[in-house]
């Protein structure tokens, strides 16, 4: 979505108690890992039974009254590669996309459940938006790296989040990167308030911001005061796992937080388990066809080119427990073989296998329930 002058927006979020924030403006909250089970096979767009009978019972007085209701409407992914980014721009003299919003600032490579905690917490402050930057690589001159969740698949995601959200579905806006990182703390605070028009800011105690990241959560809060908005400061979700076989101790910043890193390594060993309970739900693994590199289908098997990657495949080696999904409502258990140069697919069910081969992939869709073996 393109502001007045090129900049980008985009946002995200997650959740925290606010039974009486409306008479304070700055509080710390503390949350803690949530172990979900997945059915099996899962259901590609709802969370479990269980969960969903537990937040329906949450009181709606948590929730910020003036949300529209939203009912919790999947965003299938197989419709998703039509809908493009949220581009429009902001007339000048027109009203915010995202007035009256509740930001949470951050990166959400992941959309893991320290990123849902910060929707979750914006969703009770007022409607969520997930705001983070758009060329940071490249303008810092970081290496490129595969997504972890493919773009196609944020929406459905984000979806997922609905029920924990006020049966709100959290937006994304981005600034483009380059057009803000000049930008001081005061003066990026200033364009929340003054051009985005944004009520109240939800960030994790170590976050930091403006030029050279000289701000910091305390320096949020003051400058959201200042501006007449709601600063929410949440201790970040904690991983009480914390596997040393999978973890990296080399980041000064590595507190035993949940984050995007810790995704990152549990893929790089195939810990799948890991990676689900970091995630809030399995790893999807989407891979797209192109003209020049299709899919190689059987009818018990269809193998297709890393080069048809769109996000961060785990590690090489077999994978059981699998569901490939042929639909936006059909999934078959499988096993995958990832090597050097392929994703292999093998279908477990004979019945299915029979007409395998006759089916058409545009794209391939693969949960992970098992580790790497």
């Amino acid at each position: 979505m393109l502001l007045s002058g090129g900049s980008r927006i985009s946002l995200h979020l997650r959740h925290c108690d606010l039974h009486s924030h409306l008479s304070c403006r700055f509080r710390y909250y503390s949350s803690q890992i949530v172990q979900l089970s997945f059915p099996s096979p899962p259901n590609p767009f709802w969370p479990c039974i269980e969960e969903q009978a537990r937040l329906s019972s949450l009181s709606s007085s948590s929730c910020y009254a003036s949300i529209p209701s939203e009912s919790h409407r999947e965003i299938p992914f197989f419709d998703s590669f039509s809908q493009q980014e949220d581009d429009q721009e902001i007339i000048s003299d027109g009203l915010s996309p995202i007035a009256g919003g509740v930001v949470a600032l951050g990166k959400f490579d992941a959309l893991h459940i320290g990123h849902r905690e910060l929707a979750i917490q914006a969703s009770k402050a007022g409607p969520p938006f997930l705001l983070s930057f758009s060329g940071m690589a490249s303008v810092l001159g970081w290496e490129q790296r595969a997504p972890i969740v493919a773009k196609c698949d944020r929406k459905r995601v984000l979806s997922s989040w609905a029920p924990y959200c006020c049966n709100t579905v959290p937006k994304e806006f981005q600034f483009e990167f380059s057009r803000v990182r000049h930008l001081s703390p005061r003066e990026f605070v200033e364009k929340l308030s003054n051009e985005l028009r944004v009520r109240g800011v939800v960030a994790g105690e170590n976050y930091r911001f403006g030029y050279k990241a000289a701000g910091d959560a305390s320096e949020l809060v003051k400058l959201c005061e200042e501006y007449g908005m709601e600063a929410y400061i949440i201790k970040p979700v904690m991983d009480k796992n914390q596997y040393p076989a999978t973890l990296s101790t080399s980041n000064p910043k590595e507190k035993g937080q949940v984050s995007s890193t810790r995704v990152r390594q549990a893929l790089a060993v195939g810990d799948m388990r890991y990676v689900s309970e970091l995630l809030g739900r399995q790893h999807r693994l989407v891979l797209m066809a192109t003209d020049s590199k299709g899919f190689i289908v059987s009818n018990y098997k269809v193998s297709a080119s890393k080069s048809c990657l769109t996000n961060l495949a785990p590690k090489e080696g077999l994978y059981e427990k699998c569901y490939l999904f042929l639909d936006q409502e059909n999934a078959v258990e499988c096993r995958v073989v990832i090597d050097t140069k392929f994703v292999h697919v093998e279908i477990a069910d004979l019945g299915v296998s029979d007409n395998f081969g006759t089916q058409h992939f545009h794209f391939l869709q693969i949960e992970f329930a098992g580790s790497s073996s």
